[in-house]
């Protein structure tokens, strides 16, 4: 699965660089990325009572819990509910209690959350809002 992540992913037979430098500098963000990829799959299927802010940063979690159920959490969710947001927001269906994202949910997910995240940390900067938690 790993494997798989970094070659559709990251799609890594798609770059063209020119030279070594450029292709290790590359392969190095691509790995750490699938890793990150993979171990949030793996720790919401083996571990899923863990409190998410061992993952996640606070604003991370705060925006899933908002954007997931319309308000902000008051108390830290567990790995397993983050990672199905995650899934979920990555286009992961559901479809039963015992089913969980896999690691194409979970790479479309994480790409959309940090923009989430920057237009909360935004309207904070700019406005001043805070969602009560």
């Amino acid at each position: 699965m790993y494997h798989r992540t970094i070659k559709s992913g990251c799609r890594i037979e798609d770059r063209r660089l020119e030279g070594t430098e450029s292709l290790e500098a590359c392969l190095a963000i691509d790995l750490v990325v699938a890793w990150r990829v993979y171990w949030l799959t793996r720790v919401g299927r083996e571990k899923p009572d863990t409190p998410c802010d061992q993952i996640l940063k606070e604003e991370e979690w705060r925006v899933l819990s908002a954007w997931a159920t319309g308000t902000m959490a008051e108390t830290v969710p567990r790995v397993q509910e983050a990672t199905r947001w995650i899934g979920k927001m990555g286009g992961w269906l559901a479809r039963g209690k015992h089913d969980h994202p896999g690691t194409t949910c979970i790479w479309r997910g994480l790409v959309r959350l940090p923009t989430l995240v920057q237009g909360y940390l935004l309207a904070l900067h700019v406005h001043g809002i805070r969602a009560s938690p």
